[in-house]
């Protein structure tokens, strides 16, 4: 008598799979016009708001060797730069190679560690359900909650998978510890006990609010060092959260939204497998696509210079590509701007570095300050350069591998980004 019970969790199993296909056609029309119609009936109640991102993270491709989530809940922690009182969140499944199915979600304030501030929980839905599968190559969004989120906070957001989901589309570098469960639904547990921890941010994309119409977004798009890599790690130390606390200090809590896509290891003219898709490919993902976005910083080509020697490219190359970017982003009606390329001699890395790659950057910085292709400039390069030496970060500012800056690199190079511009 004892293969009964295993016939019964298969027809169980079975049933699972079979409601969770079936879901495959809401996720493709919630890909398809979701946003439109949540936008406007979350609209038809707050005349004179609209959506705005109030965090983001880049997606990339998890690779041959990513891991599964089965049967297990994902709690991942992210942390705001804007408040409003209703809230949804974006699941992506742009580099799956199948449907991904989320058998529940939630979201809340987060507490410490795991735990969510009590009185906070808030399960999701999905087009009116509480479960999804998103197509291959697909995003959703949840449908909108009533929740007071504040500027400045973590929130925490809760995914079961009751089905093996590959990481197949991951930010690599969270830089902020998310938790996986064991076996079970525990999207609103208070806590996860003897939970696994994690610095990748799996499937979560972005985290929305409700904002007045002056409202907009500022995206911060480049690589490891936009992404914030050699800053401590839960402590929301990278350049665009100095930028976004300066903001914040500014404007009495009307500031602009600050969003994160930087990659690490991203490149302009070339994809980088685990580093994201060439910045020229991600643009209108990862810029022209989130919601309330005005403002775009771009900081890029550092990884093409270094990488030069694997993949030739010139100065020149780096130049068009960048060009490209802010005409696309002026076609979009945005203001785009440059910050220079930090320095590198010295860095860690074997043939990331030459004195003929440093001219490459100096031409693309010459190019960045008197091209006029972008709105304005910001001297991210003199924020953290060493005056004795100029080719390198000040020990000071500078990571162990004297390529990314350290903390206080990072608060001085949102130092040096002129406030005034974002209106």
């Amino acid at each position: 008598m004892k293969p009964a019970p295993r016939r019964a969790n298969l027809r169980n199993k079975q049933q699972t799979i079979a409601h969770l296909l079936a879901l495959s056609l809401a996720g493709l029309l919630c890909f398809a016009v979701g946003g439109r119609t949540l936008t406007a009936a979350a609209n038809s109640n707050h005349a004179g708001l609209h959506w705005v991102g109030t965090w983001m993270a880049a997606p990339a491709e998890g690779g041959a060797k990513a891991p599964s989530i089965d049967n297990q809940t994902l709690r991942e922690i992210v942390h705001t730069t804007i408040g409003g009182d209703s809230v949804r969140v974006r699941i992506s499944n742009t580099f799956g190679k199948q449907p991904l199915p989320i058998g529940a979600a939630h979201i809340a304030l987060r507490g410490s560690e795991s735990g969510i501030a009590g009185g906070t929980d808030r399960p999701l839905t999905f087009s009116g359900r509480s479960s999804i599968s998103i197509p291959a190559g697909a995003l959703v969004l949840s449908d909108p909650v009533k929740l007071a989120v504040p500027a400045d906070r973590d929130l925490a957001v809760s995914l079961f998978f009751p089905l093996p989901a590959p990481e197949d589309t991951v930010h690599p570098l969270a830089l902020q510890t998310s938790y996986v469960s064991g076996p079970g639904d525990f999207t609103a547990a208070a806590s996860i006990p003897s939970a696994t921890k994690i610095e990748t941010w799996p499937f979560l994309t972005g985290v929305d609010v409700i904002a007045s119409q002056k409202t907009s977004a500022i995206v911060a798009f480049g690589d490891s060092i936009t992404d914030g890599y050699d800053s401590t790690p839960d402590t929301n130390r990278r350049w665009p959260n100095f930028l976004a606390g300066r903001l914040l200090q500014k404007s009495k809590g009307k500031a602009p939204a600050v969003l994160n896509a930087g990659i690490s290891g991203n490149r302009v003219l070339h994809d980088s497998g685990g580093a994201g898709r060439s910045a020229l490919e991600r643009f209108d993902r990862d810029v022209i696509a989130q919601p309330g976005v005005k403002y775009v910083i771009v900081l890029e080509g550092i990884n093409d210079i270094g990488g030069s020697n694997r993949e030739p490219v010139t100065a020149a190359d780096i130049i068009a590509g960048l060009q490209q970017l802010a005409d696309r982003a002026h076609e979009h009606g945005l203001r785009i701007f440059a910050g220079t390329l930090t320095p590198f001699e010295g860095t860690e890395y074997p043939g990331y570095y030459s004195p003929e790659k440093d001219k490459m950057r100096e031409a693309v910085n010459d190019w960045i300050r008197t091209s006029n292709a972008f709105d304005a400039v910001f001297e991210f390069e003199k924020a953290v350069l060493d005056p004795k030496q100029p080719g390198r970060i000040l020990p000071a500012m500078s990571g162990p591998d004297n390529l990314h800056p350290n903390d206080a690199g990072y608060k001085a190079m949102a130092g040096v980004i002129d406030l005034s511009l974002f209106r």
